[in-house]
């Protein structure tokens, strides 16, 4: 075995190795991939018989706020097929989640240090409730006082009938919106792990994350100042737990090297 001179040629790479690690690792990926789409579809196949039932119940904070007589309409020819097929497709891709993030964990984590893993898992776990967590705000507490506030607000002569499908694209937006504004104490941590910041700076932004958090409630949520207050606050408590989630995480020194 041939020993490198100090300030000689650099060792070449094996290139057959190399590809073949590279080619493992598609082969690997292409299986959690497959995984997760597998679920994915086992679930919708298993939802789609209650599709309609679904939507009965995603359209019932607006519908037990709609005037006497009025209901959902559908504008287009297939949207009574086509819209409850969407909603039974984002339930499964919804239910999976947790099964789409562990097949994406299992192929990442090999390759992570131990410190790196041990603030992982819980920044995984954590971010998914928490996703889950804010979809069940949105549906439970917001649409209920903004389709209450928007009914209350429609012109006189003006009938409120609202079509399916822009319903439905309403509510997964609000969903997504709720979802990830909820993920702020991971996006806390996150940013005090990389260094981007520190628990003081976090101390002294307050005032800033205040503001921020009513700017960007106002830009999310229906024109009424009750759905504003009622994603400001918990973002701003949300805050505060991401910077006692850094108190508690993230040491001084937590990204040297370490073995994995």
């Amino acid at each position: 075995m041939s020993i490198t001179e100090p300030g000689g040629p650099e060792p070449e790479v094996d290139a057959d190795n190399l590809q073949q690690g590279l080619f493992s690792h598609l082969l690997e990926l292409r299986a959690r991939l497959l995984k997760s789409v597998a679920a994915v579809v086992l679930v919708l196949v298993a939802l789609v018989p209650f599709a309609n039932r679904l939507y009965a119940e995603l359209a019932a904070p607006l519908v037990a706020r709609l005037p006497q007589g009025a209901h959902l309409i559908a504008t287009e020819v297939t949207s009574p097929f086509i819209t409850p097929l969407k909603l039974a497709f984002y339930t499964a891709l919804f239910i999976c989640m947790p099964v789409i993030l562990y097949q994406l964990w299992a192929f990442v984590s090999p390759g992570l240090y131990k410190h790196e893993k041990r603030l992982a898992r819980p920044l995984l776990i954590a971010a998914m409730a928490l996703f889950y967590v804010g979809c069940a705000f949105a549906y439970f507490l917001v649409l209920p006082a903004a389709f209450r506030f928007l009914t209350a607000v429609t012109p006189e002569g003006v009938e409120m009938m609202t079509d399916i499908t822009h319903y439905l694209d309403f509510v997964m937006l609000m969903f997504f919106a709720f979802g990830l504004c909820f993920e702020v104490p991971v996006a806390v941590v996150v940013l005090a792990a990389v260094g981007v910041v520190d628990l003081d700076k976090l101390r002294s932004a307050r005032r800033y994350a205040i503001v921020g958090a009513f700017a960007i409630a106002a830009l999310i949520t229906p024109p009424d100042i009750t759905s504003m207050m009622m994603l400001g606050i918990p973002m701003c408590l949300l805050y505060e737990l991401g910077i006692m989630a850094v108190r508690w995480l993230v040491k001084p020194g937590s990204l040297r090297t370490d073995v994995r």
